[in-house]
């Protein structure tokens, strides 16, 4: 098979998007959250709309384990959902994980992730793959700004979201992670389709931050 690089695949995904990741990381809601500029409420909202993103990424996880191509990445210990109802318990007070409706950029990305979990697998991996391992590495420093923000304990209520217990060497699983995208069974035509995928992925992570922005842009 011709490859469309004469680079690894994962190396492909990172340079090609790039720009839209440093986009997102550049969001002013983002910065000005984690700097305590806009109160705890800000935290909590974002942590709400994360809920969203995390449950339609998850709740197919069962039916795609054994799909060739997404299967591979469905790591257990990766698993969000009980860390975020777990901080937004004490965030929110107990029971009330998401209490309000997602937000409209939220509701077109986790509904995008779900058309790819039920429709097209590669596609599903883009969007796994995006959030994943930048929790795994930008997300920790997103928790060590929240714990000296907010005064949260080092990796408790709060920011459990962060905390990967089940992943006792992140390191090494982000490397096989990489390792699995280089080995993904598709060919040069669907790989070229992933990488827009990741493109839109981080667009739709940019789009979440820019509704937050208005949000509390317009709070008094």
């Amino acid at each position: 098979m011709d490859t469309i690089t004469d680079r690894p695949f994962s190396e492909l995904l990172r340079t090609a998007t790039r720009d839209r990741h440093a986009e997102a990381e550049s969001s002013g809601f983002l910065s000005s959250m984690l700097g305590g500029g806009l109160g705890l409420e800000a935290y909590a909202r974002y942590t709400e709309q994360l809920w969203f993103v995390y449950r339609a990424l998850e709740e197919p996880v069962p039916a795609l384990r054994d799909d060739p191509v997404a299967g591979p990445f469905l790591h257990p210990g990766l698993m969000r959902l009980p860390a975020l109802e777990r901080d937004l318990a004490h965030l929110r007070g107990p029971g009330r994980r998401a209490g309000r409706p997602p937000l409209p950029a939220v509701e077109e990305y986790a509904a995008r992730i779900t058309e790819c979990a039920h429709e097209w697998p590669a596609g599903y991996v883009a969007h796994h793959y995006t959030r994943y391992l930048g929790d795994l590495s930008g997300g920790q420093v997103v928790r060590g700004a929240a714990e000296r923000t907010w005064g949260f304990a080092r990796k408790g209520d709060g920011v459990r979201f962060y905390v990967f217990d089940a992943v006792p060497n992140p390191a090494a699983l982000k490397r096989d992670y990489r390792a699995r995208l280089d080995a993904l069974p598709v060919g040069d035509a669907e790989k070229r389709r992933v990488v827009e995928e990741c493109r839109r992925a981080f667009a739709c992570n940019t789009a979440l931050l820019r509704d937050l922005e208005r949000e509390f842009a317009a709070t008094p």
